[in-house]
């Protein structure tokens, strides 16, 4: 029976008296969160944060936030030996660039289709007797050839695209 990286009966020290080589006492403040089958989170920790300083900051949270404390803790230290100068910011820089970039194909997309909308609503203006007349477009495209036929104004994430009828399909983007 286990309880806290500790045998019963025989004191086994945890990851962070281990490393730090020391004796373990029962009431120690590491025990509970770097047991000693786990030796790498405290490594990682006490390499970036240092002992002392992630045992004052474990004392002076109550004992309900201490399990979140350390596994931000490990978290911010496995990315800080992993980038040393950006830490987690470099991670979470690198995703935001790759949520920009989908943005903006998204964008990109999103435009092209309200194109290929007002070329098959100018082709069927312009001929009402071909297959692209009203009566065979699709409820969709219906309502959004409806929509098209006043200058319009929809929000795209942080952008607006005005939609300029008079020149048929030519879109402006403005922020």
């Amino acid at each position: 029976m286990r309880e806290s990286g500790r045998k019963q009966g025989v004191a086994s020290p945890c990851a962070a008296c281990k490393l730090l080589r020391r004796r373990c006492a029962q009431d120690c403040v590491f025990a509970p969160y770097f047991p000693a089958d786990e030796p790498h989170k405290f490594a990682s920790v006490h390499k970036v944060f240092g002992a002392s300083n992630v045992n004052k900051m474990l004392q002076d949270l109550p004992e309900h936030q201490r399990g979140d404390a350390v596994s931000s803790m490990v978290y911010e230290a496995n990315a800080r030996v992993r980038d040393p100068v950006y830490g987690c910011v470099g991670a979470i820089s690198s995703l935001q660039q790759q949520i920009d970039s989908l943005q903006a194909q998204l964008a990109q997309a999103q435009a092209e289709v309200v194109h290929m909308q007002m070329r098959q609503y100018s082709s069927s203006v312009a001929n009402p007797n071909n297959d692209n007349s009203p009566e065979n477009v699709s409820p969709t495209s219906k309502h959004m050839m409806m929509q098209s036929s006043q200058t319009s104004t929809r929000s795209l994430f942080s952008m607006d695209m005005v939609v300029d009828h008079t020149n048929m399909g030519e879109s402006l983007w403005s922020c």
